[in-house]
């Protein structure tokens, strides 16, 4: 028979059967990682975690149909909420999990406030940095069609979701900006790290790309 976990983590895999490759169930799964790290690091409620990373975005299908009009982490977090009800989870437990998913939003205006969210946080935002998040920044540049790189063009001013939406311009508008949003002390720590990588490649992409490397 199978556990609560094992059943909630089977649902939500289900739920990206579609998805593109920059949000698809890999994503969930690092996230779920980062959480499991983070959170015996932080002493957190490791059950809550569990849950609340598995179906942190379960939400992003119908963000991405209404192309942008429906926030994810809200309707991640109704999905929850109906989805938890036949689960023997305790209500503190549940209404945490529901907190969590709806917090997690890098643009959200839900901020965390219990340790659980705050590492949900952290670890969806680890997610986007680093050598994963420059992987995923170019992988999402190409599911919309755009360029590698574009050095007529200022990011601040490039359009998203275009061929303007370059890996770079990921970077300079956004994960250039993530390292001081983090919540915990251990998430701190790694997205310094991560972030370090980040500068580095970054330098060394634009100099090959103007061929002087």
């Amino acid at each position: 028979m199978r556990s609560t976990i094992d059943d909630i983590k089977a649902f939500a895999q289900k739920c990206f059967s579609k998805a593109p490759d920059s949000h698809a169930w890999d994503h969930t799964q690092r996230v779920y990682n980062l959480c499991m790290h983070i959170g015996h690091v932080e002493m957190a409620d490791i059950e809550v975690l569990k849950i609340a990373a598995y179906l942190h975005d379960v939400g992003r299908p119908f963000q991405d149909q209404s192309k942008g009009t429906i926030c994810h982490a809200k309707k991640g977090a109704e999905i929850a909420c109906s989805l938890l009800e036949k689960y023997p989870i305790a209500n503190e437990q549940k209404t945490n999990i529901i907190h969590c998913i709806s917090s997690h939003r890098f643009r959200g205006n839900c901020r965390p406030e219990t340790l659980e969210a705050k590492v949900l946080f952290d670890a969806d935002k680890l997610d986007a940095i680093g050598a994963i998040g420059i992987s995923r920044a170019f992988q999402f540049a190409g599911e919309v069609g755009a360029k590698l790189h574009n050095p007529y063009k200022n990011p601040e001013d490039a359009e998203p979701y275009t061929e303007e939406d370059t890996g770079y311009r990921e970077f300079k508008v956004k994960l250039s900006k993530i390292k001081g949003r983090m919540l915990t002390t251990e998430g701190r720590r790694m997205a310094r790290e991560r972030h370090a990588f980040m500068v580095k490649f970054f330098e060394r992409f634009l100099q090959e790309h103007e061929g002087c490397k």
